[in-house]
């Protein structure tokens, strides 16, 4: 009988080549054990048992049918047509033929490893064709059951992972890449359950950083569990490759484990309490198994040569598939060493593995067409200077991010629209240039590209009706035209100083050691960032810290989903991690220098566009002025997803120790509602201290009344020039007709005056002031004005940090030298006066 139409297969009869028969899971541990890993025992009922299931039972037909109307975006119908969906087939009895089959298998690897069958303890997990793979892994998305007795628990249990392909979780994530549901089915896994004392996950390049030179070993104590998932720090190991050596070891307190209890036949959870100095069962007392003898909260997980082994298999396993994994491991507590050292699971490592091949396979589009002299070019179109820079490719005309016209957009076209927002980041970041209809010097795609350093060219009111796409263009942001065809004399490489981030790794000079060699100056200049990645491009600028950070390009780029959504399917944990791995990377590159942090300042239609997030948000008329910032933080319905914000904090300042990142509130209103919202913060472990400060922003126009008032609750304040501009004048800050007229200038008289007030009352009670609008990256004035009126640091964008620097230096000096003339004048009039008296 051949495998596709067999019920059941021993591991060591399937191969990487038969995914589609026992899946991911089910193929690797196949493989393992054939090139000669140490894997425990076992059998898997395949994909064709399922199908053959559905099929006789007539369940398929009803569940497919079922799917096809599912609305997956609509959370509670996901949730009711899964749960009716799992129950039928729970309720549906396993044909004869494959029960048997199964029941028999399970007797005799009983009789293979000498044990009597009602004393064979299993886990049952779930391998399906879908999962596991590099284009779709989604590792733990369906079920495992662990110390499984007996054949008839082992059907009953198989029929549980046969139900769990149809989570919410699972169908959802079907749907969203694209994975035909009548194409997935369930296979499981069998094996001999190992009696854990230790257990945890390796990588065979480091999961954080990508460095392929190391392999990363994270354990805890007992099951593995606790460490997928998330539920204990884990120790973690980092082993050189070449030499075997432990290189980095980080022991962390453990004070969770799941063990198995013979006693009483089963897993229980233990934690550790502090005073008693024991394991307690969250259950109650009397729960005492083997391993609550050996294991504390502070003793290694692992032994250094159980480090060393695991990571000897790591290679192994890289070697025998030729590319990364992500590997679980456990050590038997029955066994001696080396032979307690098993590997349960692995597959490819799928997050840099895939970064790295995206990498490769982008390729600059390729500028074929003619270039013409720039006085003989034709001006197709013109708007305002958003972005310096010039950059020249194929123009696209795209007017949804989620067109096929923007899957065909190419690393380096040129992307033309009509106005941005969060949606459209990922192709922003592939432009060579923006070009928009409308929006203004604050608008979304101007501040955005001003942050990734991509030319840009806003407000121009007709450029996708007078741009065609395919057409070869060249961008002139620092101009705000656009011309037709490749202007040579505007692309061509000119002869200048090298920049900043090259000199400095030429000569080896730190971004400490660069400060100095600018002007030094009194009032601190920051940088504004959103893109977490970008900080590799700038961190060498000479800049006193991050003034702000928006957390919102972390949000649509690495969390996608709605906070609210996940927090609903149970993973509120996805924007946890996400949020805290985006800001950690930027507080480490430029540590010890600040970063402050701006919580989530989406407005409601912006919030709705993130994956599941239409049941969750309002149809505002007016999302500028509505439900934003510390509004939402302190509603009912959304403080959940504030916490996770914090707690995010929290994570990166202790849990990372990366102590320089600061907070700051949006889009403040009143001092109630910032007194509830820092109460939150404060329930959730994050207080004011001497090395993690609060901030406001001072964009509404109540804070520059009242900022001795909302200074109590603050040490700082982060003025926002483009909306305290917009509510001082009533001027939409997106409207190019109002831009065009002169309506929205923060150097209006009323937003100076507004400026002053907050300056001036908020040092009368001792707060700091910055500023992170875009306005002291346009206009020197400004600068010198907030230079004058005394502002403690200026936070702007990248291409303007030297430029600032260097200004701020010199009106500093001027100020000195001003004073300096004003006392020698008073001095010299005073003995003229006396001379004459």
């Amino acid at each position: 009988m051949s495998k596709e139409s067999r019920f059941v297969l021993w591991l060591e009869e399937v191969r990487k080549d038969d995914v589609p028969l026992v899946g991911g899971k089910n193929a690797n541990l196949g493989e393992m054990i054939n090139a000669g890993i140490p894997v425990p025992p076992g059998f898997a009922v395949t994909a064709y048992a399922f199908k053959y299931f559905l099929e006789k039972t007539g369940l398929g037909e009803k569940i497919y049918g079922m799917l096809r109307k599912l609305d997956v975006n609509n959370t509670k119908e996901l949730e009711e047509t899964t749960a009716r969906i799992r129950e039928m087939i729970m309720n549906q009895p396993m044909p004869k033929e494959v029960e048997d089959e199964i029941k028999k298998y399970y007797l005799e690897l009983a009789g293979k490893l000498g044990l009597d069958p009602g004393k064979l303890r299993v886990a049952v997990r779930s391998s399906a064709t879908a999962e596991d793979l590099p284009e779709a892994s989604f590792a733990g998305q369906q079920d495992t059951y662990l110390n499984v007795y007996g054949a008839d628990n082992v059907v009953y249990y198989v029929k549980r992972c046969w139900a769990s392909l149809f989570t919410a979780r699972a169908t959802f994530y079907r749907v969203a890449q694209g994975i035909p549901h009548e194409r997935t089915f369930m296979s499981v896994t069998v094996q001999k359950m190992v009696n854990s004392k230790s257990a945890g996950v390796m990588f065979t390049l480091h999961p954080v950083t990508g460095d392929e030179n190391v392999v990363v070993i994270e354990g805890s104590w007992g099951l593995g569990e606790s460490v997928v998932g998330g539920k204990v720090t884990p120790d973690e190991f980092i082993v050189d490759k070449k030499t075997l050596s432990i290189v980095e070891r980080h022991l962390n307190k453990k004070t969770f484990m799941i063990t198995f209890d013979p006693a009483l036949g089963r897993n229980v959870h233990l934690k550790w309490d502090e005073q008693k100095g024991r394991w307690v069962s969250e259950e109650g007392e009397g729960v005492n198994p083997p391993l609550t003898q050996i294991a504390h909260p502070d003793k290694p997980a692992l032994s250094d040569d159980e480090v060393k082994r695991l990571a000897e298999l790591a290679l192994l396993i890289q070697k025998h598939y030729g590319k990364h994994m992500d590997i679980e491991w456990a050590i038997d507590s029955d066994l001696p060493f080396p032979s307690n050292v098993f590997i349960v699971q692995a597959r490819p490592e799928t997050v840099w593995s895939t970064k790295k091949a995206k990498e490769a396979e982008k390729k600059p589009t390729e500028v074929k067409g003619k270039t013409v002299k720039l006085g003989e070019a034709k001006v197709l179109v013109k708007g305002l200077p958003a972005s310096p820079g010039v950059g020249a490719g194929v123009a696209r005309v795209i007017f949804d991010p989620k067109s096929k016209e923007a899957m065909e957009f190419k690393e380096g076209d040129i992307l033309v629209t009509k106005m941005t927002d969060p949606d459209w980041v990922p192709l922003m970041k592939k432009a060579r240039a923006i070009v928009t209809d409308e929006g203004g010097m604050t608008s979304h795609a101007a501040i955005v590209s001003r942050e990734l350093g991509i030319p840009a060219v806003v407000g121009t009111g007709s450029a996708t009706q007078v741009i065609k796409t395919g057409i070869e263009v060249t961008v002139d942001g620092g101009r705000g035209v656009i011309y037709e065809g490749i202007v040579e004399d505007l692309v061509k490489p000119k002869t200048e100083a090298p920049q900043v981030a090259g000199a400095v790794a030429s000569v080896g000079i730190s971004p400490e050691q660069l400060l100095p060699l600018y002007p030094v100056t009194a009032t601190k200049i920051y940088m504004n960032l959103g893109e977490p990645d970008a900080i590799e491009k700038y961190k060498d600028l000479p800049f006193d810290g991050i003034g702000l950070m928006r957390i919102e390009f972390i949000f649509t780029d690495w969390v996608q989903y709605h906070p609210l959504y996940l927090i609903e399917i149970g993973k509120p944990e996805i924007v946890v991690n996400k949020l805290a791995e985006g800001i950690a990377k930027v507080a480490q590159a430029i540590y010890p220098r600040p970063v402050v942090v701006r919580f989530s300042d989406f407005k409601t239609n912006e919030y709705r566009g993130l994956k599941g997030g239409e049941k969750y948000e309002p149809d505002e008329r007016n999302p500028m002025i509505g439900w934003r910032g510390v509004s939402r933080y302190i509603h009912p319905k959304y403080e959940p997803a504030f916490r996770l914000e914090v707690r995010a904090i929290r994570k990166v300042r202790e849990e990372m120790g990366l102590t320089n990142v600061w907070v700051m509130f949006p889009f403040v209103r009143t001092t109630w509602e910032l007194e509830k919202a820092i109460k939150i913060m404060e329930e959730e472990g994050l207080k004011r201290s001497k090395d993690f400060k609060v901030w406001a922003m001072a964009e509404v126009p109540s804070i520059a009344l009242l900022a001795d008032e909302f200074a109590k609750y603050v040490d700082g304040f982060s003025i926002g020039s483009n909306d305290l501009t917009q509510l001082v004048l009533g001027a939409d800050r997106d409207s190019n007709i109002l831009a065009e007229m002169g309506y929205f200038d923060e150097r209006d008289p009323a937003v100076l005056q507004a400026i002053r007030m907050i300056i001036e009352k908020a040092h009368s009670r001792g707060a700091t002031v910055s500023i992170c609008g875009q306005a002291p990256s346009v206009y020197p004035e400004i600068v010198e004005f907030l230079v004058k009126y005394g502002i403690d640091s200026i936070s702007v964008n990248p291409d303007a940090v030297i430029s600032t620097r260097r200004l701020v230096a010199s009106i500093e000096r001027k100020i000195m030298l001003d004073a300096v003339r004003n006392a020698r004048h008073i001095r010299e009039s005073t003995r003229l006066f006396d001379t004459v008296g």
